[in-house]
């Protein structure tokens, strides 16, 4: 895959990452050190595993490790939601941008085999 595309899957988990901050910020209080801050964690192992694939020449363990981390922030933001913290317009909104990444990362897989 070009350059440019890998830079096109970072860019989108940076924006995901943007409007992630945004839709924490109405998380109450009591979670700010809890579920917010498992899942700012997520976000940013998920943009260091993006940077790292990137990076490396063997990349199919990388792209599992991708994998999981975006399942995980599924979940989290699910949760999120279940409990919620988190209005339906914006785990939508969220969830839309963090299913963009995950097609792009299967694009990337396909690419490389």
């Amino acid at each position: 895959m070009p350059k440019k595309e890998e830079l096109a899957i970072l860019q989108k988990a940076y924006d995901m990452i943007e409007y992630g901050y945004v839709a924490l910020r109405q998380y109450p209080k009591s979670e700010k050190h809890t579920l917010a801050a498992e899942t700012k964690r997520s976000m940013y192992d998920l943009m260091r595993l993006i940077i790292r694939a990137n990076k490396r020449f063997h990349k199919k363990t990388t792209f599992q490790d991708i994998d999981i981390e975006l399942e995980n922030l599924r979940y989290l933001i699910r949760l999120g939601n279940g409990l919620g913290f988190l209005p339906f317009k914006k785990y939508e909104n969220w969830s839309r941008k963090l299913n963009e990444v995950g097609r792009m990362l299967g694009g990337w897989m396909k690419s490389m085999k």
